[in-house]
């Protein structure tokens, strides 16, 4: 599934910048080796930044 039409972004590609360290839709972009276009893919990028703490945490435990 596309996160981010303008660039391409795999819901895949995003996960795997979280995994490597990304925090925020800026360094997914960054990992990714692209820039924001319209940004209407942010909020999605957020909430599943948010998931994927969220799913972290639950393990840590």
């Amino acid at each position: 599934m596309y996160v981010c039409n303008c660039n391409g972004l795999r819901k895949r590609d995003v996960a795997f910048a979280i995994e490597a360290g990304a925090t925020r839709p800026r360094e997914i972009f960054q990992r990714n080796q692209c820039e924001a276009q319209c940004a209407k893919c942010v909020c999605e990028m957020r909430q599943i930044i948010s998931e994927s703490r969220e799913s972290f945490a639950l393990a840590a435990e």
